[in-house]
């Protein structure tokens, strides 16, 4: 910037201008630019200390992670370490996902260096901590595409995200394919690299400049942290995911195979997308099954990628892949080699506000429930007592997307019928699921008319939903009522940003 008295150079950590005469040498100039800009030109650091001395935190700062290391990951863990061993508090935590593994957080969030959370998933003890209200502030549960969504909007307002690296460059070309903590694609930190205030790469495997292939670019990073390990491969990957073997989910699978079929969706050029759950995977191999059986290619499958789609991709049954998040070592070592298998960032996914999303390009996807209510209202936040237990993910936003949303699931577990009167939280709304299928029949929404048509004719077994909650009943029982407190612990954001749930605090 110029005026009328020289350049200004920026100084982030005095937080003024620093103003260089127009006669400055470029040698004193450099000097001084080294000395008062954040970005001094040496991105590097190998002391998690000396970084954090650098980035100037504050009490009421917003910092983001990512969870492509899911139960794997270090480097939650170690920020918040160093963070409240400052003193600092009151931190709003971004993160896309928390797993058991950051259990070590829950002291930080009762002594309020943490007073806010906003997640798309969670799961283990910090979940239920957050259920009994040991959060002083709120917990605001979004989707993957309404978490970009709030990111790119500004509603959440980052000032610093700290991405886990499993390869990087002196200059912060990121990518999550080489390395020993590799986990594939990075699509749910793009949003966070592009809009946070200030850009932390965290590494374990340094290379040579330039890393290749570049997920996320060196003008988007300030910073490259050099550890030791960021994170568990174990815990990052599950090495392989399988179909199930149990007869109950097969039964599903097959039921959902032949209601496709029916449903005239599976033709040349559609588009697909399903889980990493057993009885999701066994959908999928139905659908191969019958693929190579009617000679069907599909246009392109997307979400979360396992190696049973990568394996999909190979064999021709699909032109494409868009891949947010790798689940297994076979869809990690897929993407990195097969130019055919294309990385999706979280808004391209499910952002409503982009001008176009993959999930609006969907024809089927294939959905999971913890409960359903009679209006096909669906929970995949809590448990059947109110205790968090997971997250919409991209559920609502495929939901919504797809042409066609089969939730499938066995009409009981742990001895509690599925399809209940009222649900315990709604993720998803019930006007965007279409179909539920289960071991012992399958119930349309009387708003998809076409489909109750298409298969009125069938030796489907096809019911009310209301007559599979009292299938469900007749089995289990009755569920009691579960009681909360008055106390509101958290929202359910839908994906555009509407509040349609709340959270209240567990009573135990």
């Amino acid at each position: 910037m110029r005026n009328s008295i020289g350049r200004e150079i920026p100084d982030e950590i005095n937080g003024y201008k620093k103003v260089v005469p127009y006669g400055t040498k470029i040698t004193e100039y450099e000097i001084i630019k080294r000395k008062y800009s954040i970005n001094c030109g040496n991105k590097l650091f190998q002391s998690l200390n000396d970084m954090m001395d650098r980035l100037s935190l504050k009490d009421g700062m917003t910092i983001s992670f990512h969870h492509h290391l899911r139960n794997g990951d270090y480097i939650l863990n170690m920020v918040m370490d160093e963070i409240h061993r400052r003193g600092i508090k009151d931190i709003t935590l971004a993160s896309s996902s928390i797993f058991p593994i950051h259990t070590p957080i829950i002291k930080y969030i009762e002594d309020g260096t943490i007073t806010k959370i906003y997640a798309d998933y969670m799961s283990g003890k910090v979940a239920e901590a957050v259920s009994r209200g040991i959060l002083k502030g709120l917990l605001v549960m979004q989707s993957h595409g309404g978490r970009s969504r709030a990111i790119e909007s500004g509603e959440i307002s980052i000032d610093i995200a700290f991405i886990a690296a499993p390869s990087s460059d002196r200059e912060g070309n990121i990518n999550g394919v080489l390395g020993k903590s590799a986990c594939g694609t990075l699509g749910y930190a793009d949003s966070d690299s592009e809009y946070a205030k200030t850009v932390v790469a965290i590494t374990d495997n340094l290379v040579d400049y330039p890393n290749c292939p570049i997920d996320i670019n060196e003008t988007r990073v300030d910073y490259v942290l050099l550890v030791d390990s960021i994170g568990d491969p174990n815990g990052i990957v599950s090495g392989i995911t399988m179909v199930t073997k149990d007869p109950v989910g097969l039964k599903i699978s097959r039921l959902t195979m032949e209601f496709l079929v029916l449903s005239g969706y599976i033709k040349d050029g559609f588009s697909f997308q399903t889980g990493a759950g057993g009885t999701s995977l066994a959908v999928a191999n139905e659908l191969r099954n019958y693929l190579n059986k009617a000679n069907i290619k599909g246009s392109f499958a997307s979400g979360g990628i396992t190696g049973y789609l990568a394996d999909m991709l190979e064999e021709g049954f699909f032109r494409n892949l868009f891949d947010v998040q790798c689940f297994d070592l076979r869809a990690v070592e897929s993407y990195k080699n097969n130019p055919k298998h294309l990385y999706m960032t979280s808004s391209m996914y499910g952002n409503p506000h982009n001008k176009g999303c993959v999930v609006d390009n969907l024809d089927v996807v294939i959905l999971g429930a913890t409960e359903i209510d009679t209006n096909f209202n669906v929970n995949v936040t809590t448990d059947s007592n109110g205790v968090i237990m997971g997250g919409s993910g991209g559920h609502c936003d495929t939901a919504k997307g797809a042409k066609l949303s089969i939730v499938v699931s066995s009409l009981t577990r742990a001895r509690l019928p599925i399809v209940r009167d009222d649900i315990v939280t709604v993720t998803t709304p019930g006007e965007t699921i279409d179909v539920l299928v289960t071991e012992r029949g399958i119930a349309i929404n009387p708003l998809r008319q076409d489909l109750i048509e298409k298969v009125k004719y069938s030796s489907l077994p096809i019911f009310k939903i209301e007559e599979l909650k009292m299938l469900g009943e007749s089995i289990t029982g009755v569920p009691k009522k579960v009681e909360f407190g008055d106390e509101i612990i958290g929202v359910i954001e839908y994906r555009d940003g509407t509040v349609i749930d709340v959270l209240r605090k567990v009573i135990y």
